[in-house]
């Protein structure tokens, strides 16, 4: 007897409909699976087997055939247990072909029968809902709390193969309990007054904040510049209900999602160790997982001891910090995974640290300070809008607060700022920011004061800028007008975006002789 489940399979952070054909046939028992299966795909046999009869159902010694179609594409993962032991048994005849109707499944089994958590169940149950021919889709308990963030989809989450043939026999699958309300609480990030002095710094924080821009913050050890980077989740609005679906949707495919446990509307802050791998960062991994860039999508990458990265990890950010997106590509076909992100680095001026520093002397030779910068290449430096130097802070002022800036009025700000923005590009179908949007948009779309276009192009020249360095010095000066609630960009504007230009290696302040 031939049975078909549905399933589904998760490439990037998109599902895709599989059909789980299994056929029982008279012949020498066997259990085969077919249709491109990876490792933890063909070890599914045996757990079926085990979980089938664990749960007091039958497995007649026959030969048994598995088919996921379509049959060209990988399939990865533990998510096909469930639907294949569900074909087994109506292959069998212990349960009848109506009863699966109209149903999709996904879901590892133990050993004993029960249902166990899988990777992806977000994307999966996007693709449910928009489909017409799936009535409510099957998924394990462990699972149902990101699944009900699609509220289109009907659900169905029994913690056992047991339970789950029980309902089908009774021709009622039950619905899982509705998701509790849960409050939100306070942002658990540094605020903008607990950081003393830095001025310069919390400014250029505000202004990465409202125009989506990278930040560089250069400075000796204990100067504050993890504080500062860890402030920003203070600065920047809230996740939108379809920008949390598409944050949550790349952890779920990471694995990164607990049951009791899923991403808030607070955007996401990681800071991976300066020891990840390129493909830690990027992504990879068979079959391809999200790195780093692609975890902190919508939200911010900070690289603390941003030098001690290994040059080609860093530079493999290029390709994200301009197109939003990582490309992950494989002989057997490639991954997209999103990857828009705001970058925030940290650096040391020297191998010691001291380089500048007026309280301590520096003890590295010129050349050494020299081959450390190098780490950081040109091209990469070249895509990060806003440099500050964070110098350290007197011991006697560290007992101080500073009342005059705070997360809560700065975030008031950039929520501001990105308004005004939303509403200028609206037009040009865009809904990034300012550190994102074409050079020529900004020409065109908003006004230029001729005194700030003569000082812009007068600096162009005399600092030997790139196209690119002038376009993000315009950016940057257009985000600070959208700050300052200014529809002209004038030249105090500009003039402030050039003192955050980005460094060169030779311009940073030279060790003490």
């Amino acid at each position: 007897m031939l049975a078909t489940i549905r399933s589904a399979a998760v490439i990037g952070i998109d599902a895709y409909d599989v059909s789980v054909e299994v056929d029982c046939a008279q012949g020498l028992p066997q259990f085969t699976v077919v249709g491109l299966p990876a490792g933890a795909v063909k070890e599914s046999r045996e757990r079926v087997s085990a979980a089938i009869v664990n749960a007091g159902f039958l497995l007649p010694a026959r030969r048994t055939t598995v088919n996921l179609a379509p049959a060209d594409r990988r399939k990865d993962g533990t998510g096909f247990d469930l639907p294949i032991a569900l074909g087994v048994l109506v292959a069998t005849g212990q349960l009848t072909p109506e009863s699966v109707q109209g149903i999709a499944a996904i879901g590892e089994l133990a050993l004993d029968g029960a249902i166990r958590p899988v990777r992806g169940v977000l994307p999966v149950a996007r693709l449910a809902a928009a489909a017409n021919h799936v009535t409510t889709l099957i998924v394990p308990p462990g699972n149902v709390r990101e699944a009900q963030l699609v509220s289109e989809a009907r659900l169905a989450a029994p913690c056992s193969l047991g339970e789950l043939v029980g309902q089908l026999r009774a021709g009622r699958l039950i619905p899982p309990p509705p998701p509790a309300h849960e409050a939100t609480g306070k942002l658990d990030v540094p605020d903008l007054h607990d950081v003393i002095g830095q001025d310069s710094a919390k400014r250029a924080l505000e202004i990465a904040a409202a125009g989506d821009h990278g930040l560089l913050l250069v400075g000796p050890p204990g100067a504050g510049k993890t504080m500062l980077a860890r402030c920003m989740p203070g600065l920047l609005p809230s996740l939108s209900e379809s920008e949390a679906l598409e944050v949550i949707a790349i952890h779920s495919v990471a694995g990164l999602l607990t049951s009791d446990r899923l991403p808030s509307a607070v955007r996401p802050f990681r800071a991976p160790h300066h020891t990840v791998s390129t493909a830690g960062l990027i992504g990879g991994g068979s079959p391809p997982r999200p790195g780093e860039v692609s975890l902190a999508h919508l939200g911010v990458l900070f690289l603390d001891e941003m030098l001690e990265y290994p040059r080609h990890t860093l530079d493999a950010m290029r390709q994200p910090l301009e197109d939003g997106h990582v490309v992950v590509a494989r002989a057997a076909g490639s991954v997209r995974f999103p990857a828009r992100f705001t970058l925030i680095g940290a650096m040391n001026p020297c191998p010691c640290g001291r380089a500048g520093d007026p309280a301590q002397r520096c003890v590295c030779a010129a050349a050494e300070v020299l081959r450390y910068r190098s780490r950081l290449s040109g091209p990469l430096i070249d895509r990060v809008d806003l440099n500050v130097t964070v110098r350290a802070v007197p011991l006697r002022q560290l007992s101080a607060r500073d009342e005059r800036h705070t997360s809560a009025e700065a975030r008031e700000r950039v929520e501001r700022a990105r308004q005004r923005q939303r509403e200028r590009y609206a037009s040009l179908g865009w809904s990034h920011g300012n550190g994102r949007a074409p050079g020529r948009w900004l020409q065109i779309s908003t006004p230029i004061a001729p005194d700030a276009r003569e000082l812009l192009a007068t600096a162009a020249e005399r600092l030997h800028l790139s196209a690119r360095g002038f376009h993000r010095v315009l950016r940057v000066a257009r985000t600070i007008a959208d700050l300052d609630a200014d529809d002209v960009t004038r030249a105090s504007h500009v003039a402030e975006a050039l003192q955050f230009r980005p460094m060169s290696l030779r311009e940073v302040e030279q060790p003490a002789a």
